[in-house]
This record gives C-alpha cells, sequence and structure tokens, in this order.
C-alpha cells in the first residue's frame, strides 16, 4: 500500500513539473525582435512629389508647351509684317515713298511716305537721307524747313519732304533718274525711286519732314 502511494506522488509531482515547465514557456512566448537585434517592420507614406512624377513632368511640360507657342507667335507676328502697335521707328523698309513733280509755287519734288499694310512706325530722324548716285556731290544738304518729330506713320496718314535738285546757276551737273531716299544715313536698306524725269542735279537740297506739304517747298536761306 505504501508503494503505491509514492509512486502515485511521483507522478503528481512530475506532472507538476511538466505543467510548470509549459506555463513558463507559454509566458515567454514568441522571441521579442528588439531583444534578438531584428530589424522591426517598417511603413513609410510617400510624398506628394514622389507619388506623382507624372504631373510634375506634365506640369513642366506645360510649362515649356507656353512657351514655345508664345516664341512662335512672336516669329510668326514678325514673320506677316504685322508690327502694328510696337512704337518702333520707322525703317526705309517699312515706308512706300512716292515722288512727284510740284512746279508752285516754286518747283521741288515732292517726296510722300506711307508705312506699308499693317505697320505702324515713327520718323525718329527728322530729316530724310536723300542722295542721287554713289557720289558725295549728289547727297542733298538739309536746309532746316518744316518738321516734326517723331511723325507717327501708320494707316492712311502720310509725312512729306521737298527735294529741290538744282541750286546753282548755269549748265552743270549731272543727270539722274531716280533718288535714293532712307530714312538715316545708315539705314541699311535705302529705297531707290524712280523720278517723274530725268533731271539735272547740282547740289541738291531736302527739307524736314513733315504733315503739312505747304512746309516743305525748299527754299535756299
Amino acid at each position: 500500500m505504501r508503494s503505491r502511494l509514492t509512486t502515485r506522488s511521483a507522478r503528481l509531482v512530475l506532472a507538476a513539473a511538466v505543467v510548470t515547465a509549459l506555463a513558463a514557456t507559454t509566458a515567454c512566448g514568441p522571441e521579442d525582435p528588439s531583444e534578438t537585434g531584428a530589424a522591426a517592420p517598417s511603413t513609410s507614406a510617400s510624398s506628394p512629389t514622389s507619388a506623382s512624377p507624372e504631373g510634375t513632368e506634365s506640369s513642366e511640360s506645360g510649362d515649356g508647351k507656353g512657351e514655345a507657342e508664345a516664341s512662335s507667335g512672336a516669329k510668326g507676328d514678325s514673320a506677316s509684317g504685322d508690327k502694328s502697335g510696337y512704337g518702333q521707328s520707322c525703317g526705309t523698309n517699312d515706308l512706300d515713298f512716292t515722288v512727284t513733280w510740284e512746279a508752285q509755287p516754286i518747283s521741288h519734288y515732292l517726296v510722300t511716305a506711307k508705312a506699308k499694310s499693317g505697320i505702324t512706325c515713327y520718323l525718329d530722324v527728322n530729316t530724310p537721307s536723300v542722295s542721287f548716285g554713289s557720289g558725295a556731290d549728289g547727297v542733298a544738304s538739309p536746309v532746316g524747313q518744316g518738321g516734326e518729330d517723331p511723325i507717327k506713320l501708320s494707316g492712311a496718314s502720310v509725312a512729306y519732304a521737298g527735294i529741290n535738285v538744282k541750286t546753282t546757276e548755269g549748265e552743270g551737273g549731272k543727270q539722274f533718274e531716280n533718288v535714293i531716299i532712307a530714312t538715316s544715313e545708315d539705314d541699311p536698306n535705302p529705297a531707290e525711286v524712280e523720278l517723274p524725269d530725268a533731271p539735272t542735279v547740282d547740289k541738291p537740297i531736302v527739307t524736314n519732314w513733315s504733315t503739312k506739304r505747304d512746309e516743305v517747298i525748299p527754299r535756299i536761306a
């Protein structure tokens, strides 16, 4: 009888030990990553720029396109000759010139300048550059008559200048069929305009630009 009690007591002690061991193991649970040195899992939030790179590229592309279109538009205006409203100085190639013979009250040639279609410009230089041929003796001297500074040319508005081709007595001089006109002495594109006849030219003179025809009758001072 005593032997059975002893055996049973031993079994109970062993069972209790097993239960205690299992309880200890369960309490510890899985290894803590922080204790083993393993990296803990992490999450990250994408920034707005990294999340939508296509949006950024689209914006940059749009800006570039706008600049390209603006540049193209500016070139197109220049190429078409439409310079209205720019406030630019008149170059010779911006204007159309005609030369007519005026007999009264003093015989002279009348130069009329008009802006080409679609152009608005200003005659900033008060006196036109006028010459006959390529020699220095064919350059018209300014006499300072008339003058408005500056004169706006656009649409139907015109400016006038008067030329006296011969201011000397006698038979001296050379005949010319054309006159060279420019808005300034350094204009790279002078205009060669046909005269109504072939006058004899000797020491010519020219007036200033004016919007009034009666102010550009050239007189020797």
